[in-house]
């Protein structure tokens, strides 16, 4: 029963193979018999977790396990109170309503590192940072919702899953959960909330895809 978090790089599939060649998680953990709790999407990056415990795997994984999922989005556009009042509302998508999500307009975070390649910026609109969490797991969500109320999102790293946070971990490195931890915050009944969303920040089976 191990449990271990990884900062996936972009442009890596967030599964062991590789059926076309692309970088996957493989080459960065070497660990046999582990697999991912949730997806991140091959353009996104961040926070995943990973375990060789079939019950923590769906504990994390399965929709309305109540895990929620810490985001900050770099968006097209300027974070502005009615977005901010959609998102925390629930916007309307094209599978249907999403749930109220915990969003906050965010400074450009001084910790976070390169992307390679970088964004690509167009001089004539802005872009702004926005801190979103959410409960839900639908396909590449987080981006579907910034479009939604008007803010494309050009750049998505997962910085939280649950009380677990990315700090301390380079892209492409990994730590592993004292057991003990593990299995506190998975219980039953006793998966914490993260409260309000950081200003700053701190194939896969199951759903959770962005």
């Amino acid at each position: 029963m191990r449990l271990i978090l990884l900062n996936k790089p972009f442009h890596v599939l967030p599964q062991f193979t590789s059926p076309d060649d692309r970088r996957c998680l493989r080459e960065f953990v070497p660990l046999r018999g582990f697999y991912p709790a949730g997806r991140l999407d091959y353009d996104s990056e961040g926070l995943m977790v990973l375990t060789d415990f079939g019950p923590w795997q769906a504990r994390i994984s399965q929709p309305g396990s109540g895990m929620p999922k810490t985001y900050l989005a770099q968006v097209e556009g300027e974070v502005a109170d009615p977005a901010l009042a959609a998102l925390r509302a629930g916007v309307t998508l094209n599978d249907g309503p999403t749930l109220p999500a915990i969003a906050e307009a965010a400074p450009e975070p001084d910790w976070i590192w390169p992307r390679d390649p970088p964004i690509r910026f167009r001089k004539s609109i802005p872009t702004s940072w926005l801190a979103l969490t959410i409960r839900e797991g639908r396909n590449r969500q987080v981006r579907r919702m910034t479009a939604a109320v008007g803010l494309p999102t050009l750049r998505l790293v997962r910085v939280g899953i649950g009380p677990w946070r990315i700090e301390g971990l380079a892209p492409g490195a990994w730590r592993e959960v004292p057991r003990a931890e593990a299995e506190a915050v998975l219980a039953a009944d006793r998966v914490r909330s993260p409260g309000r969303a950081p200003r700053s920040a701190s194939r896969a089976r199951g759903p959770a895809r962005n």
